[in-house]
């Protein structure tokens, strides 16, 4: 039996048998070549000099790496090397344009999308072309609008429809970049000018003018645009001028060709032409429109708003409603039909009976500012649209515009209810809360006051001031608590005073009678009387705390701003007392202000003697009036 070349150095029973790879669990018998060499351990040691490269010791030498490179391997194995080798941000100083959110700045440099959007130059221009097989024209100008887009540099054109023309007209090109012919880039504002000649797509354009907006944009960027000229016509648009001239009856035919042609139509026949037949052809698709609103005072009634057409060409009108968004009613315009609207309706008592056609509405009968009957319901007119306004100063030299009824309905006003007063009982906020909702929830906490004013008690000594002579002798300090807003009284034990101490009005949210709203911190004024619990009480001094948080804000509390006072004070500049470089008596400086007649209250006083102040060899204290003078600009 002939054996492969591979097979016939060994026998099938020496051949391994291994696991098959397609078929787990299945052995594979002859698939792989016996091992036929290679069963002698390998030996791991040998012999070798150091010169050799192979030698174990050559192999295990350290290799050749500079210091740096050893440095840098080390600080790779320690954890946060990256943030270490990452060098801090520059900080930048806070500017303008970093407290303006990203999606509202304004760039330095706008684009011209955004700063030319909408932005467009119109230009008039026209292009001849040929007209063949015409006897009455050999060529045509045809008059194309030109609009440059400055937001993106693109150009469209596109030709006014003319009735009857017998040419497609209205676009004719679409907006897109258009090269110049040079092949040089693309047209631009700097090509397009009054007068010249300009060549697109093969086809020659001349330019005669531009509006408005185009000539003040040039203006602006200091470029000569050039003067408009005169639109040039040819021969058939001004023959059809004067067809469209004699067709609505502004250039009315002579009087023997108005015979010419009634006689030569009663010769071939033809009925005469009737006055209905007329009045359609020279006044068909015009249409007068007036807007106008009928009250309806029934039961359940509103007023009803109509925009009403009347048709020149037959004298028909019609109405239709004008329904608001959201108004509720049905969706059904037609108020009254199109037909004869009449002055005054009559009732035949035979069917097809004729009726007298004089007692219907005419243009002449329609005025802006008058009411015309509908069926019974008074229809007042108070506008009219621009083409009406134009009919009527052109046929009946009358301003409709004049009359314009203001029809605009006044803002509507909810009227809120007042809470009713507090009872006494408790707080007046928790109170309130219980008349806005039905499930009452505790009122609402300021939590930045809360957390910055907690623990402050700001505190001003009064005095009773009811005229009474036993309570002359009564000290009472008052709390101010400005995390809260609330105020408490205490009074100030006494010696043989006859009258019990401690606490006067408990701590609370307490109304000013001078002001009618909530005590707050600016009410409390050394000098000035406020009535707590039915008692007129005399602030005459404050604790140092309270001095100083009084003046750590002197934009909410001027009263305890040294500047403002002194500016205040600089009127009395003219005193020789205020130049005494011994100083001058708060007392006295009190007199001359109020000699003057400045409004000075006693914390002011306060506040520049605290600031100014100083002390002579009485002991006494004296304000140096030459500072207060330089502070307050005198």
């Amino acid at each position: 039996e002939a054996r492969p070349k591979w097979a016939r150095g060994f026998s099938t029973s020496s051949m391994t048998l291994n696991k098959s790879a397609s078929l787990p669990a299945i052995l594979a018998l002859g698939t792989t070549a016996p091992k036929l060499a290679g069963h002698e351990k390998q030996q791991s040691l040998r012999y070798a000099t150091a010169n050799d490269k192979k030698s174990a010791f050559a192999t295990f030498k350290p290799a050749d790496v500079s210091q740096q490179v050893l440095e840098y391997v080390m600080e790779l194995q320690r954890p946060g090397w990256r943030q270490r080798a990452t060098p801090e941000p520059e900080e930048l100083p806070v500017t303008v344009e970093d407290l303006v959110p990203k999606n509202q700045r304004y760039p330095r440099v706008t684009p011209a999308w955004l700063k030319h959007e909408k932005q467009v130059l119109r230009f008039y221009a026209f292009f001849q072309e040929t007209v063949t097989e015409r006897a009455d024209e050999n060529s045509r100008k045809r008059h194309i609008i030109i609009m440059y887009y400055l937001e993106d540099g693109t150009v469209s054109m596109s030709e006014p429809r003319i009735e009857n023309s017998g040419i497609v007209q209205g676009s004719f090109l679409k907006r897109q970049r258009v090269s110049r012919n040079d092949g040089t880039g693309f047209i631009g504002p700097e090509d397009l000018r009054c007068g010249i000649q300009i060549t697109l797509f093969g086809r020659t354009y001349h330019i005669t003018g531009c509006d408005s907006f185009t000539r003040w944009y040039y203006r602006e960027i200091g470029v000569e645009i050039g003067e408009n000229e005169e639109v040039q016509e040819d021969a058939w648009q001004k023959s059809y001028k004067l067809r469209k001239l004699i067709d609505r009856g502004a250039l009315p035919p002579s009087r023997f060709s108005v015979e010419q042609k009634t006689i030569g139509q009663f010769q071939m026949g033809a009925p005469p032409v009737s006055k209905k037949l007329t009045q359609f052809l020279l006044n068909d698709r015009r249409v007068l429109r007036f807007k106008g609103y009928w009250d309806d005072h029934t039961k359940y009634g509103a007023r009803l708003y109509f925009n009403i057409h009347y048709y020149l060409a037959d004298n028909t009108m019609e109405f239709n409603e004008a329904h608001c968004r959201n108004s509720g009613r049905y969706p059904a315009p037609v108020f009254f039909k199109r037909g004869p609207l009449r002055k005054h309706n009559v009732a035949h008592c035979v069917p097809a009976m004729l009726t007298d056609e004089s007692c219907v509405y005419l243009p002449e009968d329609l005025r802006v500012g008058d009411s015309i009957d509908v069926w019974g319901r008074k229809v007042v007119l108070f506008d009219c649209d621009a083409f009406t306004q134009k009919f009527y100063k052109e046929y009946l030299d009358l301003d409709q515009r004049q009359n314009r009824l203001d029809v605009s309905e006044k803002p509507v006003t909810h009227l809120k209810l007042t809470p009713p007063p507090h009872n006494g009982v408790g707080k007046e906020e928790d109170s309130l809360i219980s008349t806005q909702m039905i499930n009452v929830k505790a009122p609402k906490v300021d939590l930045e006051k809360l957390m910055v004013y907690t623990g402050e008690v700001l505190r001003f000594e009064a005095k009773m001031a009811n005229g009474l002579a036993e309570d002359e002798m009564r000290v009472l300090v008052i709390a101010y608590y400005p995390h809260d807003d609330e105020v408490a009284v205490f009074e100030v034990p006494v010696r043989n005073s006859g009258h019990w101490t401690g606490k006067f009005a408990d701590k609370r949210r307490m109304k000013n009678p001078a002001t009618g709203k909530n005590f707050k911190l600016s009410d409390l004024v050394v000098g000035t009387t406020v009535t707590i619990a039915g008692q007129p009480l005399h602030i005459i001094r404050a604790d140092e705390r309270c001095l100083r948080f009084l003046e750590a804000r002197p934009r909410e509390f001027p009263y305890a701003d040294p500047v403002a006072c002194c500016r205040k004070l600089a009127a009395l500049k003219g005193e020789p007392e205020m130049q005494d470089p011994e100083g001058i008596d708060p007392d006295r400086l009190k007199e001359l202000a109020v000699h003057l007649g400045l409004d000075i209250v006693d914390h002011e006083l306060v506040t520049v003697l605290r600031k100014f102040g100083e002390m002579d060899e009485e002991g006494n204290l004296r304000i140096y009036g030459p500072a207060v003078l330089k502070v307050g600009g005198a």
